[in-house]
């Protein structure tokens, strides 16, 4: 970022000509190769949802999210209604691509269209979506649909400051890690400091070609395994 100064010598950021606000992000699908996103809809999804999570040993994965593993699907159903009718967080459900089964939630929230600003959370992965192509092919779908699609300037991700895989998750999608905001939140009765991570418009054309690198086929071999990592790919992009 260059430097200007204004008629009295003090610095001052870019101009941005012709900047208008962003639209808010559409209730419609975003399609992808192995999954594709869809709006909530607590009456469709729910039970496979409840299923998706309830495959899990445990309840570790619900440590560090707002609320807790539902005893039913119709409680579950019930808490994803309202859910389902917000506009801030706009949830989605990950469906797998051949069956689509549920696999996962993730929402848009902090949306700021005056300022290009939109952040990525509420992300729930069950076991068999966690670590696997679709799981990375949903967050890259996002990521065009703000910058691509909508024009956004700025992409963020916070996390609990202990929740490390969160941490490492952000890091391989090619998010810069910002700092630390302390006691920011309470969360379960708990304070939580707050890990703060962005991806700017100046940033997506290198990372959007990562995750094209890294999702095309032939990155694969014959048991599914990656030929090479999503960070050394990007790494890659001149």
């Amino acid at each position: 970022m260059s430097t200007r100064v204004n008629a009295y010598g003090q610095p001052i950021g870019p101009d941005l000509p012709g900047w208008r606000p962003r639209p808010r992000p559409p209730r419609s699908a975003m399609e992808g190769r192995t999954c594709r996103l869809v709006p909530l809809d607590a009456a469709a999804h729910a039970a496979g949802l409840f299923a998706a999570y309830s495959a899990a040993p445990d309840p570790r994965g619900w440590t560090y999210l707002p609320d807790e593993m539902p005893e039913s699907a119709a409680e579950f159903r019930d808490r994803l209604e309202a859910r389902a009718a917000s506009e801030d967080p706009l949830f989605h459900t990950i469906l797998d691509r051949g069956s689509d089964a549920p696999l996962g939630l993730a929402a848009y929230l902090r949306i700021d269209p005056a300022n290009g600003v939109i952040e990525v959370g509420h992300l729930n992965f069950g076991p068999g979506l966690q670590r696997t192509p679709a799981s990375t092919e949903a967050m890259a779908l996002m990521m065009s649909r703000a910058f691509d699609e909508l024009g956004y300037r700025r992409y963020e991700w916070k996390c609990d400051s202990l929740n490390a895989p969160s941490r490492a998750a952000a890091l391989r999608l090619g998010f810069t890690a910002e700092g630390l905001f302390r006691n920011a939140v309470v969360v379960k009765g708990r304070s939580r400091d707050t890990a703060w991570f962005s991806i700017t418009d100046t940033e997506w054309p290198k990372v959007r070609a990562g995750f094209a690198a890294w999702l095309d086929p032939g990155n694969f071999d014959a048991q599914g395994h990656q030929r090479r990592g999503l960070a050394e790919l990007r790494a890659a992009v001149s």
